[in-house]
């Protein structure tokens, strides 16, 4: 494997770490983009509430303290000063795309190829799974039904054994001497 491609490996496993999922939503937190940028997190922060109109509540939001509580007992942060006193941004995979017209180098942008492509993957991932786990379903629900019909078979085949094991009452054969 070429040592360009380990990078982009590397940076790959480095983004899909810091995706996290809070309220229900796929999100980057603005701390860890901003690493990625290279920049501080409030120029960033800057960036974006001097364009405030390009991020609506789908595209980003602030996260709140319980939220920040779940982050921190989930060991995913170690604790809420890290980030800082102020409540993180929560940039889901269209606010990282967004960000990309306000942050406007060749860094920010690499950056969000990258970070788009693992969003992407991940979406892919989950569809892929989920058609899986629907077959599973299906699979469960024909075993359930084809239970009940084995069993249905086998008490069906008891019943048969038991009548040849019972001796059957005959009429004897032969000469019958009547008194």
């Amino acid at each position: 494997m070429a040592k360009k491609e380990l990078q982009a490996l590397v940076i790959e496993q480095k983004i899909l770490n810091r995706i996290y999922v809070v309220r229900g939503e796929k999100i980057m937190l603005d701390r860890d983009l901003a690493e990625l940028y290279g920049i501080e997190t409030r120029i960033l922060k800057q960036a974006v509430k001097r364009n405030i109109e390009r991020f609506p509540k789908d595209f980003m939001f602030e996260m709140i303290g319980k939220e920040i509580d779940h982050l921190v007992s989930q060991n995913v942060i170690p604790s809420k000063s890290y980030f800082g006193g102020a409540a993180p941004f929560c940039f889901t995979e269209q606010g990282v795309t967004m960000l990309s017209c306000i942050l406007n180098s060749k860094t920010a942008i690499e950056v969000n190829l990258r970070v788009v492509r693992v969003f992407v993957k991940m979406r892919e991932y989950a569809l892929t799974h989920k058609e899986i786990l629907l077959q599973l379903v299906k699979l469960e629900k024909e075993i359930k039904g084809n239970s009940k019909d084995i069993e249905n078979i086998f008490t069906v085949l008891k019943e048969l054994i038991e009548k040849e094991t019972k001796p059957k009452i005959r009429n004897k054969i032969g000469f019958k001497h009547y008194d």
